[in-house]
């Protein structure tokens, strides 16, 4: 959406995310990323901890499912998505601002672990709506993968003009 804050995080998640559910059912996660720059310290000729960011994030439906059943606390993330701006009014009367990113992608920052990544089954297919697996069972990104071919059913269309190989374009 045009005019949107789009960022990208890179940090710690604080706590276990948080999975609760709207009363009509819907669910939403929150939980927090904690980024810390390093900063060169001359005096001491080493890089320290900067001060922190600790950002609120949030996401919702089948997304905050898979978040709150992959990601724990501790887990290094690289998070995308928008920042999102609320205004409200404590029990006291003070007007508050709070600022949290709504969460479009997520997942571990494999720099510093390892993940297994399981497909999600969301309303009984494996893809979601409006793709098809293909024939043989290979998944659609794996092209060089034996027995799996593109669309077009021969593997001569990934070297025509206008498509990518893995051959020098020069």
């Amino acid at each position: 959406m045009a005019g949107e804050t789009h960022i990208t995080v890179v940090g710690n998640i604080t706590g276990d995310p948080e999975l609760r559910y709207t009363q009509n059912g819907l669910a939403v996660v929150n939980f927090t990323v904690a980024s810390t720059p390093k900063v060169f310290d001359r005096a001491s000729g080493a890089f320290k901890d900067g001060e922190g960011l600790f950002l609120r994030c949030s996401a919702w439906r089948e997304f905050a499912e898979h978040i709150a059943g992959s990601l724990t606390k501790g887990t290094r993330v690289i998070a995308v998505g928008n920042l999102k701006q609320r205004t409200f009014e404590t029990k006291e009367g003070e007007k508050r601002t709070s600022i949290e990113l709504e969460i479009e992608s997520i997942g571990p920052d494999l720099r510093w672990a390892t993940a297994q990544v399981t497909r999600a089954v969301n309303g009984g297919t494996a893809r979601g709506a409006g793709s098809a697996p293909s024939s043989n069972g290979a998944e659609p990104w794996a092209a060089s993968a034996p027995g799996n071919t593109p669309a077009g059913g021969s593997s001569d269309v990934w070297n025509t003009p206008g498509s990518f190989s893995d051959e020098t374009p020069f």
